[in-house]
């Protein structure tokens, strides 16, 4: 039998679009769960087959609104079990992810710093990048480079042309 997990609008301890108050709150939501599945693909990898990262539409008296949930189709399978497992508390902040937050909200007008979750991923890709001898910054750092590039080649590969640009430059 199917079970869904809610994982929320982002990650718990960061600022998000509020339904009813932010302007444009559909598309701030939209790019902040867009985001949030990138972030938490970067943190634990691609879901295994037998479930899937998703959005769900909620109603609300003020509206419609987005969370990010994991569907789960195959509830014995071991590698489903543990990725719910991991993925179940989602995530704390976007750094835990090594992403910063596709919007600020820090005053009455939400100011968008990601126009959309492949620019989220590349800007990720890139804060998380080894040094050139290849190791590195931080250990936790490699988790999730690898797990991004893996799950975003076209992304991973507009990272690099961007350092590559930067260098010939």
């Amino acid at each position: 039998m199917p079970h869904v997990i809610d994982l929320g609008a982002g990650p718990t301890n960061e600022d998000c679009a509020q339904l009813g108050q932010s302007p444009d709150f559909d598309a701030l939501n939209r790019l902040e769960i867009a985001t949030y599945k990138c972030a938490l693909i970067a943190r634990y990898g691609a879901p295994p087959p037998g479930c899937r990262l998703a959005a769900l539409s909620n109603a609300h008296d003020f509206g419609r609104y987005v969370t990010l949930v994991l569907h789960i189709d195959n509830e014995t399978d071991e590698a489903v079990c543990a990725y719910a497992e991991q993925v179940e508390e989602g995530l704390g902040t976007w750094l835990e992810a090594g992403f910063s937050a596709p919007v600020i909200h820090d005053g009455e007008t939400p100011r968008i710093v990601h126009p959309d979750s492949t620019a989220a991923v590349v800007s990720a890709l890139l804060i998380t990048r080894p040094r050139p001898d290849g190791r590195f910054p931080v250990p936790d750092f490699e988790t999730l480079h690898t797990n991004l590039a893996g799950a975003f080649p076209d992304e991973a590969a507009a990272a690099r042309a961007r350092l590559s640009d930067a260098e010939s430059a």
